[in-house]
């Protein structure tokens, strides 16, 4: 069964909103409605939505600088964000300065917004290769940022999740999403906050990457290891917590101590001479994992090699 596409719905006119919102979940869509236009970039930094409808029958330089900010974040680019205009600005509106997705006309007909709602997110498939767990930009977007890199001061700094398949088999599917898009939205804030050009991108399955300037790679790495350990610490018990394990069973049904989970990050620096490639750069990240797996906590290892 299909999930529930998750909108967040921007309007700064109350009643218009309800009746949007009211249409919107009558398609079986979960809406979180917005009336205040400082609190949308709090919500879709928390909790990232499927879709975005946003008011724009009165634009100004916030909403602009909004729908601007979110398109320029790899993390944010691949939401749809649909504008919602009057029939008497269309002709004249200024698509440049407001790169929309597509756009509806007010007074809304609703199946109208009801097709390019859909369209929006069948287009925004083809275009981007995101995960679709995390939203997160994906393998052709992970390859391309780190050849962008090559030659630069910049780190490309691989994330692995340690004792994750053991987790997921004991807990469940669900629990394990759970933690991955916990890890995305860590590492995401983590590369955001810290200023500066910046990635963020997931492999797939507990692996994640993130490019940042090798001047920062540091500070980014300590701040997604805190936060992640923070989070981590409420799914176990004060005595597993202690133990340094849990118990659980294996698929023979034998009883196992299980390390709980911890985050293994390789820190490439591409301004390396040596490292020519995008091949390169995997191949140094899998050594420097092996390594950092090694340890029974969360850790960071980067290249300090020359050669």
């Amino acid at each position: 069964m299909t999930p529930p596409l998750r909108i967040a719905l921007f309007s700064p006119e109350k009643s218009a909103a309800d009746l949007l919102e009211l249409r919107l979940r009558s398609k079986g869509h979960q809406v979180v409605t917005l009336l205040h236009l400082g609190d949308l970039l709090g919500f879709i930094y928390s909790d990232p939505p499927d879709l975005l409808i946003i008011d724009l029958t009165a634009p100004g330089p916030e909403v602009q600088k909004i729908v601007r900010g979110l398109k320029d974040e790899s993390h944010f680019s691949v939401i749809p964000i649909i504008g919602l205009i009057r029939e008497s600005t269309e002709e004249g509106f200024d698509w440049s300065d407001y790169p929309l997705d597509d756009f509806i006309v007010a007074p809304i007909r609703y199946p109208e917004l009801f097709s390019r709602v859909s369209l929006s997110l069948e287009r925004i498939q083809r275009v981007f290769d995101h995960n679709p767990l995390t939203k997160l930009p994906g393998n052709t977007s992970i390859q391309k940022a780190i050849e962008k890199a090559l030659g630069k001061p910049m780190a490309v700094c691989y994330i692995d999740v340690n004792h994750f398949k053991p987790y997921n088999d004991t807990f469940g599917f669900a629990r394990g999403d759970e933690v991955l898009r916990m890890l995305a939205r860590i590492m995401s804030n983590a590369v955001k906050e810290t200023g500066g050009e910046g990635f963020a991108g997931h492999v797939g399955g507990d692996d994640f990457v993130f490019i940042v300037s090798l001047d920062r790679a540091e500070s980014v790495c300590k701040k997604i290891i805190d936060h992640f350990n923070i989070i981590i610490s409420d799914l176990f018990s004060d005595q597993e917590k202690s133990d340094g394990f849990y118990i659980a069973k294996d698929r023979k049904g034998e009883t196992q101590e299980i390390p709980l989970l911890g985050i293994a990050i390789a820190v490439v620096p591409t301004s390396n001479p040596k490292i020519r490639h995008y091949g390169m750069i995997s191949a140094v990240a899998a050594e420097l994992k092996k390594y950092a797996k090694q340890s029974t906590v969360s850790r960071y290892v980067i290249d300090r090699r020359k050669e």
